[in-house]
């Protein structure tokens, strides 16, 4: 077996050093005949062959005839071969007497070069040189600092306004940037004292000036005219709705209730049955509005829950009523001075 693997690489290897330098049509044959396809195949069969060998020799196929030899040569071939379609769909003529370098051993860097990767320092093995060259990175930032800091002293130190030199400075902050310039000009305004006296100083910021950045002006603008005006989106306005039409029922059912005894009996259980009864259209509307609040309001956690109305009337039917409701017919009472009055009068005009 390893014999056998062995004769293939070699045979490989005088193959490729053979071949180093080929007539281009020789080597264009030579690729039609490793991708078991025949002369002039246009791209289309030659990629179907490609795939085809591929899946059969390819090193983590797992089949028998898997070899990573024949899987290199297939796929040079199949590379020779896009050049040549490509250059064809471009109208470039190539000379078929021309000798090409094909199939070039690849190139194994020498011992002295393997550890350029860390820019050449440090000594010992890959881990070692990786750590040395991370200290030596850490100390040229260091330096970089130090040097950073330096200028950034000196320049402040020559930035100081001299006498005749008013307009020096600016030219030394410059290296700042545009807002550096402006910032100086404004702190040299603040000490001449052009900020003072200034309307609305000390005093906060107005909350209609406030805008959401992420709102455009134009929708800004309308929002304030529509607020000024009074008007409210729609979901504010089913939201207030919904809340009193609520709080009407949870009344009613309290008046309701004070009708009843405390704690209720089974008489008074079954009256309460009636009742709920009574108010479940009332309920379902109310839930209606509800689903139309949900799809129209644009903030998820100001959605509001279907009103249950079971759970709604044992809560109210287990406390205790603030009064007693008793039906009494109001009387008339006329004080007793009055009563004497009206019937002296009434017997004197019959004298």
């Amino acid at each position: 077996m390893y014999s056998n693997k062995w004769s293939i690489i070699i045979n490989n290897l005088i193959l490729y050093r053979s071949m180093s330098y080929m007539r281009r049509a020789d080597l264009y044959k030579r690729c039609y005949e490793v991708l078991n396809v025949k002369e002039n195949s246009d791209q289309n069969t030659v990629r179907r062959s490609y795939i085809e060998l591929v899946k059969k020799y390819h090193p983590d196929s797992g089949t028998q005839d898997a070899s990573i030899e024949k899987f290199q040569e297939l796929d040079e071939c199949f590379k020779f071969l896009l050049q040549k379609f490509a250059k064809a769909r471009r109208n470039i003529e190539m000379d078929p007497e021309e000798e090409v370098k094909i199939f070039d051993i690849k190139h194994t860097a020498p011992q002295h070069r393997v550890f350029l990767s860390n820019e050449g320092y440090g000594a010992g093995t890959i881990f070692q040189r990786e750590k040395q060259y991370q200290q030596i990175r850490a100390m040229r930032a260091q330096q970089n600092v130090l040097e950073h800091r330096l200028q950034k002293s000196v320049a402040s130190e020559n930035a100081l306004v001299k006498k005749g030199d008013h307009f020096k400075k600016h030219a030394i902050k410059t290296k700042y940037g545009f807002d550096r310039v402006v910032e100086d000009l404004i702190m040299e305004s603040m000490q001449k004292g052009d900020f003072n006296n200034l309307s609305g100083q000390g005093k906060p910021l107005d909350n209609a000036q406030s805008q959401n950045p992420y709102v455009d002006f134009v929708t800004h603008k309308l929002n304030k005219i529509l607020l000024d005006n009074g008007f409210q989106p729609e979901f504010i306005t089913l939201n207030k709705e919904i809340r009193e039409s609520i709080q009407e029922v949870k009344d009613k059912l309290k008046v309701e209730r004070s009708k009843l005894k405390f704690p209720a009996e089974d008489d008074d259980k079954m009256k309460w049955t009636k009742v709920l009864k009574e108010y479940e259209n009332d309920v379902k509307n109310i839930n209606k509005q509800i689903d139309k609040f949900n799809l129209i309001c644009p903030i998820l956690n100001k959605q509001m829950f279907h009103i249950q109305l079971k759970a709604l009337g044992d809560k109210i039917l287990s406390e205790e009523p603030e009064k007693y409701y008793t039906e009494t017919p109001k009387q008339a009472t006329i004080p007793s001075d009055y009563d004497h009055n009206f019937l002296s009068v009434f017997s004197s005009m019959w004298k």
